[in-house]
């Protein structure tokens, strides 16, 4: 990874003392500027997974031997099965043994799964230890890594268990998606995807007549995607750090995506294949309750179907999918809620009765 300065972008996420840089770019890990300011510590313990630590733990760990005295490394089971509670002691097992301070930074080189996870034992940890993400994947750069949500999964439920906690840097070093595999690239682009019709429709026009680049890994379109959906959601984070409100507009497909990841069992669908199919769903909602219209509709379907991702829900149970949609964390009193289009580049948060809902999937779920 040769370095190149000039192409990197910086978008600030701020929140009072907890505000920090991301850097976009090529060439970050050797880029000295990627370091500055972090926080100073004898000990780094880098959290990857199998998959990524051969490709690219020795190139972070060699420039964070600059920086601190000993770089310990865990690397985690690949997959998003293996992010539960087993897994995240593996993490402070790591430390425990090592004997690591309140002091001592955790670096996330991996994608959502190992970002999340990195991100909760950090603010564990002691009751608190610094962290950096450098995701790896398209999801994680462009939505997972940014705004400090941290959690693991439970069988009744994804990202049920974990805390607001954010990073001191997130670095996004577009080299490492040349590794990324195709279906991981368009599980990324779901996350680009959904910033359009929830926050800035000039995007989504953007995105349509960039897809097929995107898909090409064509890097001055990927960097455009990065930077603009990253500054999309540190607008957002910036105003609603901890979801009170405006922050649930990003999960715009998630109610119906997690369901599908948890009926389905965490790791047969990727998560952005949820969410792309999640997103299809939730337009059709936003369709039968009067607030966009079908040519809306079937212009995002296409879109996602575009970009390599699901429109077709999988066969599950109607009751199956209420249940797991009721343990949503937009629910309240036992209401699903969910994000809906309020019109191009605007959404909002509406309950729906069940009938409704079971109506929608059942549009989008093939016969068999």
């Amino acid at each position: 990874m040769s370095p190149d300065t000039r192409s990197t972008q910086r978008v600030s996420i701020a929140l009072d003392s907890r505000s920090y840089d991301i850097h976009i770019g090529s060439g970050l890990f050797d880029d000295p500027a990627s370091w500055q300011g972090l926080p100073e510590s004898a000990d780094a313990l880098v959290v990857t997974n199998t998959t990524v630590a051969p490709l690219y733990g020795a190139a972070l760990a060699q420039r964070l031997a600059q920086r601190h005295r000993r770089v310990l490394q865990v690397a985690l089971p690949d997959g998003e099965v293996y992010k539960d509670w087993q897994h995240l002691n593996l993490i402070f097992d790591r430390l425990l043994e090592s004997g690591c301070d309140r002091k001592t930074v955790l670096y996330a080189l991996g994608g959502g799964v190992v970002g999340d996870m990195t991100g909760f034992a950090a603010a564990s940890y002691m009751r608190g230890v610094p962290f950096v993400q450098v995701p790896t994947t398209l999801l994680a750069q462009v939505d997972s890594s940014v705004g400090g949500k941290t959690a693991i999964n439970h069988p009744a439920g994804k990202n049920m268990i974990g805390a607001f906690y954010q990073p001191a840097r997130v670095l996004c070093d577009l080299d490492v998606l040349d590794t990324l595999p195709d279906r991981e690239l368009s599980a990324g682009l779901a996350e680009v995807i959904k910033y359009g019709p929830i926050a800035d429709v000039a995007f989504l026009d953007w995105i349509e007549g960039h897809v097929d680049a995107l898909r090409q890994r064509d890097r001055a379109a990927l960097t455009h995607a990065v930077q603009r959906s990253c500054e999309i959601k540190a607008w957002v984070v910036g105003q609603d750090e901890r979801e009170a409100g405006l922050r649930a507009i990003l999960n715009f497909g998630h109610t119906f995506g997690h369901a599908i990841e948890a009926g389905l069992g965490y790791g047969q669908w990727l998560h952005g294949e949820a969410v792309g199919c999640g997103m299809v769903l939730a337009t059709e909602l936003s369709m039968r309750l009067g607030l966009v219209d079908a040519a809306f509709g079937a212009r995002l379907t296409r879109l996602i179907e575009r970009a390599g991702l699901p429109t077709q829900a999988p066969r599950m149970d109607i009751d199956r999918w209420l249940q797991l949609m009721r343990v949503d964390k937009k629910a309240e009193g036992g209401e699903i809620r969910f994000v809906v289009i309020d019109g191009p580049g605007r959404a909002a948060v509406r309950g729906a009765s069940d009938a409704l809902v079971a109506d929608v999937i059942r549009a989008h779920t093939p016969p068999g």
